[in-house]
């Protein structure tokens, strides 16, 4: 059996790279995360061995509170432990958390500018997650630090936060032909 080798898919005239990914990473929902597991176990540790002698309602109660709490801390958390982006030729991807959920996909025939945010914090957005403030725009915040930030052409914004930002900004920035120069976003 023979090897065939494909034929290379760039040449050496290019001088970017096809695609650019990020990631960023916020350890301390996983405590959070924990928190939730922890009440889930104990309203279903309520619903198996409870011998109350008050009433069902109460019982009830208090297992469908438990349980309900720890499955939206849970999952509310996983869901943004982590954000990864991806930019090609022709969008930028946000996914969130294990699952890819939610996502977000951004045409680059849509974004009119890219700077770089040094400094992007979960209380500038009003916390973790997906947000939307109207004198911001839109943003995706899993932990503090640097961020990405997209201006579009209906006049929005979208922000990410994610490590080496500055290097995404420049790959956005060649794929759109824009200058490379600008003052980093306020965030």
């Amino acid at each position: 059996m023979e090897d065939h080798p494909r034929k290379p898919t760039r040449t050496g005239a290019e001088t970017h790279t096809a695609v650019w990914t990020g990631r960023a990473t916020n350890r301390t929902q996983w405590v959070l995360a924990a928190a939730g597991a922890a009440c889930l176990a104990l309203g279903i540790q309520l619903a198996v061995s409870s011998n109350w002698t008050s009433g069902i309602a109460p019982l009830l109660m208090s297992v469908i509170g438990c349980v309900a709490a720890g499955l939206l801390m849970l999952f509310g958390t996983l869901a943004f432990v982590n954000v990864a982006v991806r930019v090609d030729g022709d969008a930028l991807e946000v996914r969130c958390g294990h699952m890819g959920l939610p996502r977000r996909r951004i045409l680059l025939t849509h974004v009119v500018g890219a700077e770089f945010a040094p400094q992007v914090t979960p209380r500038q957005w009003g916390g973790w997650g997906y947000r939307w403030r109207p004198e911001q725009g839109t943003a995706v915040i899993v932990r503090r630090g640097e961020g990405l930030v997209l201006r579009l052409g209906d006049g929005r914004t979208f922000t990410v936060t994610v490590d080496d930002a500055e290097a995404g900004v420049r790959f956005i920035r060649d794929r759109l032909h824009l200058p490379s120069t600008g003052a980093p976003a306020g965030a």
